[in-house]
């Protein structure tokens, strides 16, 4: 009997059997703040309603597009909705489409929208997120 396995009410095994494992893993992630930078592409937008509902602090998520035929390292920025909003500038989006090539989980915040020379400006911050 000194060889068995005894499952402890506060082991990982017991946790992982009462809560869904994202409800275990979210606790460890955090947000590394890597860079500032703004949406580009959002005058392109055949409907701007998109970039009327976003408000200051939205969460943002981005997704390659490798097969972009302007850029290779594309990278589309969606908002909550997976509504595409514009891009990260490719003089920014380099090092964090190799990054998300690798498999890394990249997602933005949008810190402040503008009215810039007729146009809506949307700056955002890149976060890296890690566990």
């Amino acid at each position: 009997m000194a060889n068995e396995i005894a499952i402890k009410e506060e082991s990982a095994i017991a946790l992982s059997e009462k809560f869904d494992l994202d409800e275990l893993i979210k606790p460890l992630q955090k947000e590394i703040f890597l860079f500032d930078t703004f949406i580009a592409g959002t005058m392109k937008l055949t409907d701007t309603s998109v970039i009327e509902k976003l408000k200051e602090g939205d969460k943002l998520f981005f997704q390659r597009e490798p097969e972009n035929r302007y850029d290779d390292n594309a990278i589309m920025v969606l908002n909550s909705d997976k509504e595409k909003i514009g891009y990260v500038p490719e003089k920014d989006n380099v090092i964090f489409s190799r990054l998300m090539d690798a498999g890394k989980m990249l997602t933005g915040k949008v810190t402040e929208i503008k009215m810039k020379s007729g146009y809506i400006q949307v700056a955002i911050g890149i976060y890296l997120v890690d566990f």
